[in-house]
């Protein structure tokens, strides 16, 4: 059975920001985009409801999809987002996609194929998620590259699985190459050469803590229940933020902090319990990749000193993390 698609609140918030651009009031649909928190899951019928409610509101269909894809900023894709902007170059940016794609749609879709001339993003077309949502993902994905690259980015052509719509002309003008409809995939050609292209903002250190976190947000999509999934997903982002808290936690879920915690009371929980196990296990993890610093581990487990971190693990296993390491690396 194939996994049903979903995008996140930090992905929905495009129509928010699409919305004051174009000095929209729209107070019904705002009011559902503000009950988003960007840790959120939603799921894509409700998005697609969200942009056939915005698209609406405007004279073109098609030319608001292509804008509110346009609003694209690293925020609005979460982790994977940042890590893409820490990357060296566009070939490194899209492998990272590839690799946490999941995180975004809750499934791996993007099939990466390189040619002699050129590389492709396809996805297939029963993965389509109609023409508005493919529209501003598509758009979405151009612009953001376009941002971290600070240069104009064309590609030799783009494919949609959908049906040419009536304003079909407005996206060979936003792309500025062919554009072509009802095809076998959505896809996306570039220029082979493109993918040399340096990422202006290229980071390694940030690089490296930005791959452990999506690495851990993987580890926390399962088979869990949304309310498990949510919160999951909520302490590992605000872990390496240093604002873990359960007041936060609990804003963050839209929640009153005694709602949390009756409902961790609920299933056997206490809120120290739970970010001690999700540290716990994080530690293990971190602490079998020699890459990793003690004090970069520290700081991705939202320690703010080291000292702090070694207590905090010695009361959990009753050994220290340097001794752990040696025995995990010993016999890795």
């Amino acid at each position: 059975m194939a996994t049903p698609l979903r995008v996140t609140g930090a992905w929905v918030q495009l129509l928010t920001h699409w919305l004051d651009d174009q000095q929209l009031p729209a107070p019904e649909l705002r009011v559902l985009l503000d009950s988003r928190a960007p840790a959120d899951l939603v799921p894509m019928p409700l998005w697609q409801s969200m942009l056939e409610q915005a698209v609406a509101m405007a004279p073109s269909r098609s030319l608001a999809a292509l804008q509110i894809g346009a609003q694209i900023k690293p925020r609005h894709v979460g982790v994977l987002g940042y890590l893409l902007l820490a990357c060296h170059d566009l070939a490194q940016g899209m492998a990272a996609y590839q690799r946490y794609e999941r995180l975004f749609y809750g499934d791996d879709l993007v099939q990466v194929s390189l040619g002699t001339n050129e590389v492709s993003l396809a996805w297939p077309a029963e993965a389509s998620t109609g023409e508005l949502a493919d529209t501003v993902a598509i758009a979405a994905l151009l612009c953001l590259l376009q941002r971290l690259l600070a240069t104009p980015l064309r590609p030799r052509r783009v494919s949609f699985a959908f049906v040419a719509p009536a304003e079909a002309g407005a996206y060979a003008s936003f792309f500025g190459c062919p554009v072509t409809f009802s095809a076998v995939v959505t896809r996306v050609d570039f220029p082979i050469e493109m993918m040399a292209l340096r990422l202006p903002r290229s980071d390694p250190g940030v690089q490296q803590l930005l791959h452990r976190q999506a690495q851990a947000l993987l580890l926390a999509l399962p088979d869990s229940d949304a309310f498990a999934r949510a919160l999951q997903h909520c302490m590992l982002r605000l872990l390496p933020e240093g604002t873990l808290s359960l007041n936060r936690v609990a804003a963050e879920l839209h929640l009153s902090v005694r709602s949390l915690q009756r409902r961790l009371e609920a299933r056997g929980e206490s809120w120290s319990g739970m970010v001690d196990g999700v540290r716990q296990q994080l530690a293990q993890q971190y602490l079998a990749d020699s890459a990793l610093l003690l004090s970069d581990v520290a700081l991705l487990l939202g320690f703010s000193e080291q000292s702090a971190f070694n207590r905090a693990f010695r009361r959990w296993t009753g050994d220290t993390p340097a001794r752990v390491r040696r025995r995990l690396l010993l016999h890795s």
